[in-house]
């Protein structure tokens, strides 16, 4: 047996076991005291009822979503785009002129966060390019759309 100044070497693994120091009770691993055994208290489950889903596209937005209304989103436009090789790129210069893949006269595409929302066309306000929105993108269409 070790005594209290040496660390006994036991098991397969070879742990390291230190002896208790000198004065205490020594408790065999395998059994504690009654009294140090504490049992951690039940908690009690709560249980969640879920409200029915309104599946009501005309419903209005509850009232607690008011804290996502101040949220960024990126707007864009997009005239319309095209492909081209690099050899291409490499060949263009002040005056090249690059056909888009939209036709003129065609609505431009309104995106929130790269999503299509809505439709609509150009105009001139204030000596600045604006877009009248002539056709909004229904909820199920968006929906449709990721898949």
């Amino acid at each position: 047996m070790a005594t209290n100044t040496e660390a006994q070497i036991t098991g397969p693994g070879k742990q390291v076991v230190q002896p208790p120091p000198e004065g205490s009770a020594r408790v065999p691993e395998d059994k504690t005291p009654e009294k140090s055994v504490k049992r951690p208290q039940e908690k009690v489950k709560t249980a969640y009822e879920f409200s029915d889903l309104d599946l009501n596209p005309k419903s209005k937005a509850p009232a607690d979503m008011d804290f996502i209304l101040d949220v960024p989103l990126e707007i864009s436009v997009e005239l319309g785009n095209t492909r081209m090789q690099i050899h291409e790129l490499l060949k263009l210069s002040q005056g090249s002129v690059i056909e888009l893949t939209k036709n003129a006269g065609e609505s431009l595409e309104i995106l929130a966060n790269r999503r299509l929302i809505a439709r609509g066309e150009v105009v001139v306000a204030n000596e600045k390019y604006g877009i009248r929105v002539t056709e909004i993108i229904s909820p199920m269409e968006r929906v449709a759309k990721l898949k």
